[in-house]
């Protein structure tokens, strides 16, 4: 009771609290710590967390979301609808009309121009897009003037709020990528790892993996703001190192994505140095199984490639069972407390796409040796490890470095060793494991294991962009950087032609009912194994004011609000 209530007053104390600035830069400096270190400040080519909410403090979208999920402008002056004629009444194009005046932090103008060219760098066919499913759909981009951007659609689109929306889709600058475009992108180091942005804070040193350091843009587009004048924003180490830094010695000002168990959360908290808050949206902790086959005696470009489908993880007997030996409850308890809840879906948030289809609340290993056994994948060598058509059911397990993440790995593997799977576990820096780099071999998206477990979520209240992220043509491969966030090479052309569906069709309900459709779809399946809804808590010190914690866009997307509390 202890943590539930600490976690509910933290939820309460994320209202606005009123700002209290004199002038740009007076608060000095802001201490911010991700465990998970930034490895690349263009979203563009990262699918990481860490690496989106570090870049959202310099690049930003034309709206996003505000802490209640409602959309907002950003560098607009209002938001398209219907009804002031910003969205056409076909539903086939969108206009948004930039703010006046605005400039980039180098002090040029930013104008249509940049936001057309951020849509020519995302879709270039070589350029391996990590965000690309935010212009599903998008025909094309015209730029009428400066001021100007229509947004055209290959057919009525009810929710046009795609590109240029969220934290995961910012504007870059065209004069500064012009020469990054398609398999040049990730050769742009000075580019990727500086990007010129119209938010609070302009980069000045980037170490990737390590620290960035940032002072306020002099070109922002309210003078007040921001309060600070520099930032320090530390990467690595682990979610405890980042609790206890802000809760108990006060050495910096924000920690992010305390994935603790929540007893020791509750203990950092009496250090009177800094306050958890925390809020539950749609992010997921989940088992990716992995459809193709990941054999290192493969060739390189076949390898977790569709080229060659896994030996035994694409068997419904397999994976059904894989899920029915986990016992999701303790898997909470273990990890998160009241900051977590079991789930069996890929999409819990909102509660309108939150599919009842399936239960999973309860452990059932009789029920799945009973499914192998029936399925004919039995031991025939005596070994405890069942073979499916001669081949072991022997998995590599890996996910990233964390006290939790390992909890659950030992566990998991416990359990499926009493349903004869044998399982090695791999834990993986979390910088290399989401940081994206298309040489590494380390990489979530690489994806060179069975199964991996992460979390991950999505910008907005609408999920159709993220449910975009099963779509065959998204998984990492070769050709795209291996960038694509259909990480688990899910493919099915009946997904496929219901997303399609989704893209066209109006109304909540029908909406709603189609993205559960497609949530099932992908479950039962085999593209994942939902585990934990994770609420996501995070800290900030006692003296650091204007803290609104977002379950849906970055983290840090009002940083130039934050004050110092004197």
């Amino acid at each position: 009771m202890k943590i539930k209530t600490l976690l509910m007053g933290a939820i309460a104390a994320t209202a606005f609290a009123p700002a209290a600035f004199a002038e740009r830069g007076s608060d000095g400096n802001v201490s911010i710590i991700y465990w998970q270190a930034p490895s690349i400040l263009n979203p563009f080519l990262s699918g990481g967390t860490k690496d989106v909410e570090s870049a959202s403090m310099i690049i930003e979208p034309l709206a996003r979301y505000n802490q209640d999920g409602q959309l907002v402008p950003w560098l607009v002056t209002e938001i398209p609808t219907t009804g002031n004629g910003g969205v056409s009444s076909d539903l086939t194009s969108i206009t948004w009309n930039i703010t006046p005046g605005l400039k980039w932090s180098d002090g040029s103008d930013f104008t249509s121009a940049d936001v057309k060219f951020t849509y020519d760098y995302c879709t270039h066919p070589e350029g391996g897009c990590a965000q690309v499913t935010k212009f599903e759909g998008v025909s094309s981009v015209e730029t009428p003037d400066a001021t100007t951007v229509v947004v055209n659609f290959a057919a009525p689109t009810p929710n046009p709020y795609g590109p240029f929306v969220g934290g995961e889709s910012p504007i870059i600058q065209a004069a500064q990528f012009a020469d990054c475009l398609g398999a040049k992108a990730p050769e742009c180091t000075d580019a990727n790892f500086g990007p010129i942005g119209t938010g609070p804070f302009v980069v000045t040193e980037f170490r990737p993996n390590d620290v960035i350091t940032m002072e306020a843009n002099p070109n922002y587009r309210d003078p007040a703001k921001p309060a600070f004048a520099s930032v320090t924003f530390k990467g690595g180490g682990s979610a405890e190192d980042s609790g206890r830094a802000v809760m108990e010695t006060g050495e910096f000002d924000y920690g992010w994505n305390l994935q603790l168990a929540p007893d020791v959360i509750a203990k950092m908290a009496e250090g009177g140095k800094g306050t958890p808050v925390a809020g539950f949206g749609p992010l997921v902790e989940r088992l990716m199984l992995n459809q193709t086959n990941p054999s290192p005696d493969l060739a390189e470009g076949v390898r977790s490639t569709a080229a060659e489908p896994h030996p035994f993880l694409t068997d419904p007997a397999v994976y059904k069972a894989m899920s029915m030996a986990l016992d999701r409850p303790l898997l909470v308890e273990v990890g998160y407390g009241t900051a977590g809840n079991v789930t069996c879906n890929w999409v819990p948030a909102p509660a309108a796409f939150n599919s009842d289809t399936f239960t999973c609340d309860t452990q059932d290993i009789a029920g799945a040796n009973a499914m192998l056994d029936a399925a004919g994948i039995v031991d025939t060598d005596g070994d405890g490890v069942r073979e499916k058509d001669g081949v072991p059911l022997k998995i590599l397990y890996q996910t990233s470095t964390n006290a939790v993440r390992q909890d659950f790995q030992a566990l998991i593997k416990a359990w499926w060793s009493e349903i004869g799977i044998e399982t090695e576990l791999r834990n993986i820096n979390a910088s290399v494991f989401f940081g994206g780099d298309p040489g590494s071999p380390d990489t979530f998206q690489k994806f060179y294991a069975d199964v991996q477990m992460y979390a991950n979520t999505f910008n907005g209240t609408d999920p159709q962009a993220y449910l975009g992220n099963g779509l065959c043509d998204k998984a990492p491969k070769p050709e795209s950087q291996w960038q694509g966030e259909n990480i688990s090479r899910f493919c099915m052309p009946e997904y496929d032609a219901l997303h399609a569906q989704l893209t066209t069709t109006a109304g909540i309900d029908e909406r709603a009912k189609i993205g559960k459709e497609l949530n099932d779809m992908l479950v039962s399946n085999g593209g994942m194994i939902p585990l934990v809804q994770r609420g996501r808590v995070s800290a900030h010190a006692n003296t650091l004011g204007g803290v609104v914690l977002n379950v849906w866009d970055s983290e840090l997307w009002n940083v130039a609000d934050w004050h110092r509390i004197k």
